[in-house]
């Protein structure tokens, strides 16, 4: 069995992820040789799980983060009622794909109620609320070559995430964010030159120098493109989180999720309308089945708070008050939180508490960006856990 064959085998099953801060020939080689004796194995994962503190600390440290998903610009509506959701065929909750000419009657229904221009798209979002926290970051995607365009480009660049933009002739995608007066969100979007990305356009070099991928699972609407990203993350080494981004995308694509969760994923992140999309279980039975499946397992629980797992260990992050004002961003914030506590080496409840101080801010204003000042609340919050 050659070199290569046996480094793959001892990513797979986590040896240099608990073995990292002591990596040298001979650790290295006593670590292949685990493979083949059982019992040493169980004496070698207690050893690490008391210099390294497994169970409750992460090891990564200073890692830098490449987003791929939608290049999206959001328009922000807030509406009066429900009932214009029902008119135009849009599940409250959802994220509804329309063609071109469906948005723009969507954006002519909603013009009586003025809206707001964002640079969006899940995985956007996440790299953004990162850079905001210190993370290097990049957002790999397709955009066209027009104004939206140019104004997401901007928007990535002027957030200190570093743009990796592909480009064609398709124009560029946007959202039809739809807020109502319960904060609930409502997504009509229009991917335009984000669906572009093709296999081909998956080159290795784009993920050089990057030590985790973070997806939206919006890409499964690509699935030859994402597996291809998938694929070639790997090869490089990279650890992959995904975020589940809809319960009826969830449920339209269970098989083809549950493959790629086995084969390729780390981490998870759910809210609990798509763990059980996924699973057909509650919350807590929910993340028990995807930690099998992953390193970290995270149910988000809305009010209630969520639930993270590692191995066997199970970490409950408490719920926040907040001024629910709309919800958009607040997963991909949660997630920004979280991976920047898990990157800066943080125990996994202070990671949580993070993406909870995020997730809790974003719900307070309308959109997926905030203010400098509220980034200063921010800072102090996490300061003083």
């Amino acid at each position: 069995m050659s070199q290569n064959h046996f480094d793959l085998r001892l990513q797979k099953y986590g040896f240099f992820h608990y073995s990292q801060p002591f990596l040298c020939i001979f650790f290295k080689t006593w670590c292949i040789s685990l493979i083949f004796n059982l019992k040493k194995y169980r004496y070698y994962n207690r050893f690490s799980s008391y210099l390294c503190g497994t169970q409750t600390k992460t090891t990564m440290t200073e890692k830098k983060i490449l987003g791929i998903g939608s290049a999206l610009v959001d328009i922000l509506t807030q509406i009066p009622d429900e009932q214009l959701l029902s008119e135009l065929n849009l599940p409250k909750g959802s994220m509804t794909y329309v063609d071109a000419e469906t948005s723009v009657s969507v954006g002519e229904r909603l013009s009586r109620y003025g809206s707001q221009k964002a640079a969006g798209g899940s995985a956007a979002n996440t790299m953004s609320g990162l850079a905001k926290l210190g993370i290097k970051t990049g957002f790999l995607s397709k955009i066209g070559k027009d104004e939206i365009g140019r104004f997401f480009a901007k928007e990535m660049t002027d957030s200190s995430v570093n743009p990796l933009l592909l480009e064609c002739d398709t124009p560029s995608g946007r959202v039809q964010a739809i807020v109502t007066p319960d904060g609930e969100r409502t997504f009509a979007t229009c991917l335009g030159a984000a669906a572009e990305m093709r296999p081909a356009d998956i080159r290795p070099e784009l993920f050089e120098g990057w030590d985790i991928l973070y997806v939206e699972g919006y890409l499964v609407a690509n699935p030859s493109m994402l597996r291809k990203a998938l694929a070639t993350a790997k090869a490089q080494g990279m650890k992959i989180a995904i975020d589940m981004a809809s319960y009826n995308v969830v449920e339209e694509n269970r098989d083809f999720l549950l493959d790629i969760v086995e084969n390729y994923i780390d981490i998870v992140f759910a809210n609990k309308q798509e763990a059980h999309a996924f699973t057909g279980m509650e919350p807590e039975a929910a993340l028990h089945f995807l930690a099998k499946h992953c390193d970290i397992a995270v149910v988000k629980v809305g009010s209630k708070g969520a639930l993270i797992q590692h191995g066997d260990h199970v970490v409950n992050i408490g719920p926040m008050e907040a001024n629910v004002v709309d919800t958009t961003g607040a997963g991909d914030m949660w997630a920004a939180g979280f991976l920047a506590g898990l990157v800066k080496g943080e125990k996994l409840g202070k990671c949580g508490m993070m993406g909870a101080i995020l997730a809790k801010n974003i719900i307070e204003v309308i959109g997926a960006k905030m203010d400098e000042t509220r980034w200063s609340r921010i800072y102090d919050s996490i300061a003083k856990l």
